[in-house]
């Protein structure tokens, strides 16, 4: 159950409950909890059995894929007043978790459990609009990846990472294999890659970052 004040802020970060009736709002108060998360728990791992959904009040959750090599790929990431769509379709399907759940960034989140999500998709318009709301936007996101992936080169793809990480600082605190953990590909190839940028004069690699230094270039080779 959530505190007052907990709920409060809940409302706030979350406008569907802005426009919730009372009825809704009341259940949601009684059934949900609050948690906090740290950087680096796993929230579910393949397998796990989905007994609650998260919405994020703070930080940001990595959901991914491991294949039988090894090899990571990101599928997409959520973050403050998002969740997670696997989750969602674990809890009303009633099966497992098929991927990897990892908070990036420590995160706060209020917990809705299992039943209680399932029961307010069957009886409330506004939830199970909110509900397929989700669904639908991170379909477009994962049908892009998958785009990428089949038809992309995976050297437009590095380029097209680099610059989009470089927005917040350059140069970039990332490793090989966290680009190909990000990518689904392996660290050697992008360590080719990243060789090849730094022998055209567009990045400067050091040990665990990357410094863009001619973003013309590494822009017309992320267009390819």
């Amino acid at each position: 159950m959530l505190n007052p004040n907990q709920f409060d802020r809940v409302t706030r970060a979350l406008p569907i409950l802005q426009r919730a009736d009372p009825q809704l709002a009341r259940e949601f108060q009684r059934s949900a909890f609050f948690a906090q998360i740290p950087a680096g728990r796993d929230v579910f791992v393949e397998g796990d059995r989905a007994d609650a959904i998260a919405l994020l009040l703070t930080g940001v959750v990595r959901v991914y894929k491991i294949g039988e090599t090894g090899r990571e790929i990101t599928l997409y990431r959520f973050g403050v007043g998002e969740s997670c769509i696997l989750t969602a379709n674990a809890i009303l399907s009633q099966q497992s978790f098929p991927a990897i759940a990892t908070v990036e960034q420590d995160a706060e989140a209020v917990m809705i459990p299992a039943d209680a999500f399932r029961e307010w998709v069957r009886r409330y318009d506004l939830w199970r609009g909110f509900v397929f709301d989700l669904l639908s936007q991170r379909l477009v996101s994962v049908l892009a990846l998958v785009d990428e992936v089949t038809f992309r080169r995976v050297d437009a793809r590095v380029a097209a990472l680099l610059l989009d990480r470089s927005r917040t600082n350059n140069p970039i605190r990332i490793t090989h294999q966290e680009i190909a953990a990000e990518l689904g590909s392996s660290r050697e190839v992008i360590s080719r890659i990243l060789e090849g940028f730094a022998s055209e004069k567009m990045i400067r690699a050091g040990r665990g970052s990357v410094e863009i230094v001619e973003i013309k270039s590494l822009q017309r080779r992320a267009a390819m």
